[in-house]
């Protein structure tokens, strides 16, 4: 079953990945600098967040690190110039759909 332990193992595989800080890939998923660290401290997201933040990790990947073992990792099918780090997870998933109709 996959949980909030994976997107945080995802998290930490990219910023190891990549040298940026948490609170930027948390600003990059959320929109919010301080939600990766309150979900490490026990709060919660909806699945739909969790859902989108595994998609903007999964388009976003660094093509030199390997995906962390144990975390299924979501299928992009076409990497889209819209799923950047400018764009908060939710509005790259948004924006993914709707290129994909």
């Amino acid at each position: 079953m996959i949980d909030l332990s994976d997107l945080l193992a995802a998290a930490d595989a990219y910023t190891r990945a990549t040298s940026i800080k948490e609170v930027t890939l948390s600003h990059r998923l959320f929109g919010d600098s301080k939600k990766l660290p309150a979900l490490r401290a026990g709060a919660d997201i909806t699945v739909g967040r969790f859902n989108a933040a595994l998609l903007w990790l999964s388009a976003n990947w660094p093509a030199d690190a390997e995906w962390p073992k144990g975390v299924v990792r979501p299928e992009i099918a076409d990497p889209l110039p819209t799923a950047d780090c400018r764009l908060p997870a939710a509005a790259a998933a948004h924006a993914i759909a709707e290129a994909a109709e």
